[in-house]
């Protein structure tokens, strides 16, 4: 009776509980982390133009919009829990779409996890509270306790908390722009001057080095996808959502990097280790590092829970394939979640965060990410020819243009960070490799199980 109430536990499928809104506020909050507070700094010292500091923002947001269009085509198309793992399985193979999963499960996204629950305890909460490093970490531990907690009840909880936090943050970043244009005494001249320059290689080459640090601020519209398989009428809340999602913010990044340039020139910028405090400085005088710190801890909060809410659903949809540990694939009989997938997730984020190797694991797996990335956008290509079967009530806009310039783009990423962290890009590279020899342990007792069915 046991085990049949097991298997029937782990074979439900979960409820399609999320709407418009919701997938809107996980593109949103998941994207806003502290990003928007800190790589303006970095495009600053590279462009050192403040005209090509927005183009750059524009043009990272517009190629992070081409993949996201891709990205809603297949979302639209294969509506399943798993998202990018189950767009890779279709177009590739089970090996590759695996070994996504894999490198999400142990690095990827319990290593963001994991480092954002050590920033909100380490670098932005003693602001307010005073602790020790033990102290540090225990509270590091509780907030990965806290979200697990709340998307282990349920996924209209855990949209609930990240609906939200994003609206939080999200007012929270509005208000310091208008705050700084209605109270600061700017400086329109920051918006032209200095001047960009005669076009020449080397500003080429600042320019993309520039546009790499937007793709790392504006990534996490994929994560959205990974719950295909619980949003109401996908085929159209799906791609609306995340379109909207990531337009949003486009316009808030550009906003805030405008309100920045009114109070501080590129070179300020630059130079600044906290922009977004330095600009409330000159607002509103020595609160402003509160206020800035206040959002910061929210802005976290809400880029954890995106990864709490939706990552788990890829772990479960391995499961549910026999290629990962099989009480993985079930669902909670009560609160219809995929609790043990939230589990497994939060304990092995716990061990990171304590372990303190996490931040150098992230940097290992850049490279891979964004081959991931490239290869789920040029799935829209394999899949229009492979699965022509499939009802496609959105299709990519500018198909073949759009996906073919993001795809490149990604290549030139990961080659990019080939080049400049090679031995860190072949670390990444063994520990996706390392998921080899586990798919086919896996995939052996796969077929074992069916000969004894």
């Amino acid at each position: 009776m046991e085990e049949e109430k097991r298997i029937g536990e782990s074979t439900k499928s979960l409820p399609r509980v999320l709407n418009l809104v919701d997938i809107t506020s996980i593109v949103i909050g998941g994207i806003i982390g502290s990003g928007i507070f800190l790589v303006p700094t970095d495009i600053a010292a590279e462009v050192k133009s403040p005209m090509l500091m927005i183009a750059v923002w524009v043009v990272g947001g517009f190629l992070s919009f081409l993949g996201a269009i891709a990205l809603a085509e297949l979302g639209a198309a294969i509506p399943e829990a798993g998202g990018i793992y189950v767009y890779l399985k279709e177009a590739y193979g089970p090996l590759l779409s695996f070994l996504f999963g894999w490198t999400l499960f142990l690095v990827i996204d319990s290593g963001a996890i994991a480092t954002l629950a050590v920033a909100f305890s380490s670098n932005y909460l003693p602001y307010f509270i005073k602790m020790t490093p033990m102290e540090e970490k225990l509270v590091a531990v509780a907030f990965i306790i806290f979200l697990a907690a709340v998307n282990y009840v349920g996924a209209r909880s855990g949209a609930n908390l990240q609906n939200l936090l994003t609206f939080i943050k999200t007012a929270g970043i509005v208000g310091i722009c208008v705050v700084i244009f209605f109270l600061a005494k700017g400086n329109p001249a920051n918006f032209v001057e200095p001047h960009a320059g005669k076009f020449s290689l080397s500003l080429l080459s600042s320019f993309g080095v520039a546009l790499i640090a937007t793709f790392w601020a504006y990534k996490g519209w994929e994560a959205a996808s990974y719950s295909a398989g619980e949003v109401k009428r996908p085929e159209k809340n799906l791609p609306l959502g995340i379109l909207i999602g990531l337009a949003g913010v486009i316009v808030i990044y550009i906003l805030a990097n405008l309100a920045y340039l009114y109070v501080l020139p590129t070179s300020a910028i630059a130079s600044s280790k906290r922009v977004a405090a330095d600009a409330m400085l000159a607002a509103v005088g020595p609160a402003g590092a509160t206020i800035i710190s206040i959002i910061i801890l929210f802005s976290i909060l809400g880029a954890a829970n995106q990864n709490m809410l939706t990552s788990p659903r890829v772990y479960f949809a391995m499961a549910q394939d026999k290629l990962f540990f099989e009480g993985i694939a079930r669902v909670h009989p009560r609160y219809l979640s995929p609790h043990v997938s939230i589990i497994a997730l939060s304990v092995w984020s716990i061990i990171l965060s304590l372990s303190g190797t996490f931040e150098q694991l992230f940097t290992y797996v850049i490279f891979g990410e964004w081959i991931f990335f490239g290869l789920t956008v040029a799935a829209v290509f394999i899949l229009r020819k492979k699965r022509a079967d499939l009802p496609r009530p959105y299709k990519t806009w500018g198909y073949p243009v759009t996906p073919a310039i993001f795809v490149l783009a990604a290549f030139l990423i990961s080659l990019n960070s080939l080049i400049k962290t090679f031995w860190n890009s072949m670390a990444g590279l063994g520990i996706i490799l390392l998921g080899v020899p586990a798919y086919f342990y896996w995939r052996k007792k796969q077929k074992r199980q069916s000969l004894e069915a």
